[in-house]
């Protein structure tokens, strides 16, 4: 009777603690389970984003080459095909060094998916850039990077750039 006794006492008891223990569940995981992890590699990539961004401003697209990885792979609407590889990237960007200028730019809805090693980096650009008359022409871009852990890095391994809502041409009749 006495182990029957200390029975439900103990059952009692877990049935008190219980509702306690569920109730704080939701903070206990969201500090074990890796919540703030994943908040952490987002702020990283972006931060390593508008670094880049900022530089590329400025001219200098070296931002961008040092964190690209070194099998990039990039797409652009000036282009006819892909690039491969940080070589070619760098054949590609050096000679825009120095040749330009963007005033200022806003990075709008950044939004990062990260699945283990691998994230992926979705935002609209918008790039302001003064004209020799005093005007200043606003381009309007999508971008979808993919950033893989490389060495324990975060670096890009593709980069695509298109037009926001571009003007498309219309066919001419025939």
């Amino acid at each position: 009777m006495e182990a029957e006794n200390a029975t439900m006492k103990h059952d009692t008891t877990m049935y008190r603690i219980t509702p306690m223990v569920l109730s704080l569940f939701p903070l206990v995981c969201a500090a074990s389970c890796g919540g703030g992890s994943k908040d952490q590699g987002a702020e990283q990539i972006i931060a390593m984003e508008r670094a880049a961004l900022d530089r590329w401003g400025k001219g200098d697209p070296q931002g961008y080459l040092e964190i690209d990885a070194p099998e990039i792979t990039y797409f652009d609407p000036t282009l006819e095909k892909r690039i491969d590889g940080l070589d070619s990237m760098k054949a590609y960007l050096t000679p825009f060094a120095g040749k330009f200028k963007i005033d200022r730019y806003d990075m709008l809805s950044p939004k990062l998916q990260r699945h283990g090693d691998a994230a992926v980096l979705t935002y609209n650009l918008l790039s302001y850039v003064s004209q020799p008359s005093g005007a200043t022409v606003t381009v309007r871009w999508n971008c979808t990077e993919i950033y893989s852990l490389v060495d324990g890095k975060w670096k890009i391994i593709h980069n695509h750039w298109s037009y926001t809502k571009p003007e498309l041409k219309q066919p001419s009749p025939e």
